[in-house]
């Protein structure tokens, strides 16, 4: 997300840094491109003109820090400034005094509301939630059987009711959702997720229906679903909503595949609301809540760390990790066994491509993203196979691999010798480089003290949280 942004706003502050001072005529360049940026971006015209006002009035006024350079200057600016634009705090998600917490789902057809409604659901369940999910969309019977499939695939409850033959409207609408409310109580499910009907644009028979459901329902949430790919059409269909129906936040679909990030840089600002969360991906999983802060370091090149933390605490195996640093850096012996495991802990995060873009991309790390581009992810799948068609005995001790052996365990993964010995040239090295580390001591203790992981990943707790 934010790919082609983040590249132009890089080489605004690159001409910026050979600046000795910030001048008006240099500060006037560099918005002109700014402004190019964001509109190339696919930002609203609007929030492009009062987002360069804001940064050309600080830039040249007495908020300045005469104690950084030009670009630094510029770079705090332009961050304190698409914070503010996306709003400083996380949105909390409201839950009503009385369950269920009913929460409406809004969007066109194609936005993804069904999907999203599903990774919402899994989304409270990991919080300890109970939710129930049902679909009012009776209008496309392949609409309520796609959110079956859904529910079924992440565990949650469904309410699919009885249409009784009764003709597709509001009545019948109206019905399936007081009905599901019901038997949330029954169930004791604390959230209801109403996943509502779509067209292809806003028209009054949608915008009806949905304002009565809103009055019968009461809900605590009406979260807009929106494809972020789909730019200010996105945006102007959530003001449309916003305007009948009073939304209090909203969901951006796609993030991972829109590399301008437009959507995420207006919608705020037209609507009043904020984003609450993002989709990222197609999986349950790939759907996580949108933080400003954090948005912002992606699209300055600064990195996400705190996500990929976060992401590393709740996909990998805590123990696991700990317990390979001690045997690998305290000289207790890294098996094959030890580097298999810690490929599949790597496997657990993601690609790499979605690894090294929560990293910074400036300074020592600005190659890491264009280096992740270039490594064969098919690759992992090779090396554990390599691994998998080994003896136990092989894999506790490699010296005892020979020539025989490597074609076994070659025939026996699909790959080739060479792949096998390339393999145990790369553990070779790994193990020697653990134990020269193991052997300093005082270097191992620390990092063990710190909490490492085998992927060399903290506590939250040094990263301010």
């Amino acid at each position: 997300m934010f790919d082609n942004l983040t590249d132009k706003l890089q080489r605004v502050f690159k001409n910026l840094r050979g600046q000795g001072t910030l001048t008006e005529e240099n500060i006037t360049e560099a918005l002109k491109e700014i402004r190019t940026a964001l509109l190339e971006a696919d930002v609203n015209l609007k929030v492009v003109g009062e987002l360069v006002e804001h940064i050309r009035a600080k830039a040249v006024g007495t908020e300045v820090l005469t104690a950084l350079s030009p670009s630094e200057q510029v770079i705090k600016i332009v961050r304190d400034e698409l914070i503010d634009l996306l709003g400083r705090d996380t949105a909390r998600f409201k839950f009503a005094s009385q369950p269920p917490t009913v929460i409406l789902m809004a969007g066109l057809q194609g936005s993804g509301k069904t999907t999203t409604s599903g990774k919402l659901a899994a989304w409270l369940k990991k919080g300890g939630h109970r939710p129930m999910l049902v679909s009012v969309d009776v209008y496309r019977p392949a609409a309520r059987e796609q959110l079956k499939v859904v529910a079924k695939s992440i565990e949650a409850r469904l309410y699919e009711g009885d249409l009784k033959g009764e003709t597709a409207g509001s009545t019948l609408v109206e019905r399936l959702a007081k009905e599901a409310r019901r038997e949330a109580v029954i169930m004791g499910c604390d959230t209801l997720i109403v996943d509502t009907a779509g067209r292809l644009h806003v028209d009054e028979e949608l915008m009806t229906e949905m304002e009565r459901l809103k009055k019968l329902l009461s809900p605590a949430e009406i979260l807009f679903v929106a494809d972020a790919m789909t730019g200010q059409d996105a945006v102007n269909s959530a003001q449309e909503f916003h305007s009948r129906l009073g939304l209090t936040g909203v969901v951006l679909t796609k993030m991972d595949g829109d590399a301008r990030g437009g959507a995420a840089l207006s919608i705020r600002h037209v609507t009043g609301q904020p984003i609450k969360f993002i989709g990222v991906g197609e999986k349950p999983d790939a759907f996580e809540p949108f933080h400003p802060d954090r948005i912002v370091g992606r699209i300055l090149g600064m990195g996400d760390m705190l996500s990929l933390i976060e992401r590393a605490e709740e996909k990998l195996d805590r123990k696991k990790s700990e317990e390979l640093a001690k045997k690998a850096l305290l000289g207790d012996g890294f098996s094959l066994e030890d580097f298999r495991d810690q490929l599949k802990q790597i496997k657990k995060l993601g690609s790499m491509e979605s690894i090294m873009k929560m990293m910074p991309s400036v300074g020592p790390l600005a190659g890491l993203k264009e280096a992740s581009q270039q490594v064969d992810e098919k690759q992992f799948v090779r090396l554990e196979a390599i691994i998998n068609s080994m003896t136990p005995k092989e894999r506790r001790n490699h010296e005892i691999i020979s020539g025989s052996r490597r074609k076994r365990i070659a025939a026996g993964s699909g790959t080739t010798v060479q792949d096998v010995n390339q393999l145990l040239r790369q553990y070779a090295q790994m193990a020697k480089m653990f134990k020269q580390m193991g052997r300093g001591g005082g270097l191992a203790k620390a990092m063990l003290r710190g909490g490492m992981s085998g992927l060399g990943l903290g506590g939250r707790q040094r990263f301010g949280r």
